[in-house]
């Protein structure tokens, strides 16, 4: 938006509405450069527009931007922020997931139900794990469940950026969120994760040697990113050892990080202390990192407990 004066009610208003217009954006493309650049197309859209007509302008840019986004994904011409390969996946098996990518690629949500069965319950923690399962979903569908399900636009609303009556987007969104289902984790094993990192951080909290033993891998990597780095702790005994720096969080609020659980604490003052996310597998921990560098949490949006 080079150019235009900072005092301009039409930019005033455009920026009122840009997190809102990211996150859409970047929720049905799955990469922030996309994201932006579908954004500011649709700046230079409403640009082009005599706003004062426009009765409703929060609608109207979602519907642009929708479009927008939808010819992206029809065209195939989007760019992953992250390659969604195997290479990732053997990392995420490794607990290097969260490292691998920037930080502020982390969507992190409180949550409200240990064991939330419904995506929605999700809201914004669409991570780069639900990335890879909305990539199944053609286009349509994408853009349908994303904005329904996610953002609550009614289907009147969709239909009309898809070009199809609002019946059949409820259609298409019933059909899109059936399949996202049937691709997420099963609840129970949600649970027993969670319960995993439970039991780690009371084992951690009481300084039980044994028990922190029992739910790490004899291969765990430990990885902290604190204001004077980054550093990585590797092997259960040594993780057991220097555990105290996750003990501490066993007070926090419980939270998802890119689709794994993580544990978040705030000072009384409600400044993040610390955010804690952990990769489990087979019953044990593999991986954990911690972020309790107080200057790059203030820059992270983050949940705060209501």
């Amino acid at each position: 938006m080079s150019g235009a004066h900072p005092a301009d009610p039409i930019t005033e208003a455009f920026e009122e509405h840009r997190a809102r217009l990211t996150a859409v954006a970047y929720r049905v493309l799955g990469s922030h450069a996309d994201a932006d650049d579908a954004v500011q197309e649709a700046w230079l859209r409403l640009s082009r527009q005599d706003a004062g007509a426009i009765d409703n302008l929060g609608g109207w840019l979602t519907t642009v931007v929708g479009r927008i986004s939808l010819d992206l994904l029809r065209s195939g011409r989007t760019r992953r922020t992250v390659p969604l390969d195997d290479r990732l996946t053997d990392l995420a098996r490794q607990g290097d997931f969260i490292d691998f990518i920037d930080l502020a690629d982390l969507a992190v949500t409180i949550d409200r139900n240990p064991d939330p069965e419904d995506l929605v319950a999700l809201g914004d923690s669409i991570g780069l794990a639900l990335l890879t399962v909305l990539d199944s979903l053609r286009p349509d569908e994408r853009l349908a469940f994303v904005l329904h399900d996610v953002f609550a636009v009614p289907h009147g609303e969709t239909g009309a950026i898809l070009g199809k009556s609002a019946d059949a987007t409820k259609m298409l969104t019933s059909r899109a969120r059936r399949k996202v289902r049937a691709a997420q984790h099963p609840a129970s094993a949600r649970r027993r994760q969670r319960e995993v990192v439970q039991a780690f951080l009371a084992a951690a909290r009481d300084g039980r040697f044994e028990q922190l033993l029992q739910v790490l891998h004899p291969e765990v990597k430990f990885t902290v990113h604190s204001p004077n780095g980054r550093f990585v702790t590797l092997g259960a005994t040594e993780v057991a050892t220097r555990a105290r720096v996750a003990g501490s969080a066993a007070r926090g609020h419980t939270v998802t990080v890119n689709g794994r659980p993580g544990v978040i604490s705030w000072s009384e003052d409600g400044t993040p202390l610390s955010l804690l996310a952990f990769t489990v597998a087979d019953g044990r921990i593999t991986g954990i990192t911690a972020l309790i560098d107080p200057a790059r949490l203030a820059l992270m949006d983050l949940p705060h407990p209501v």
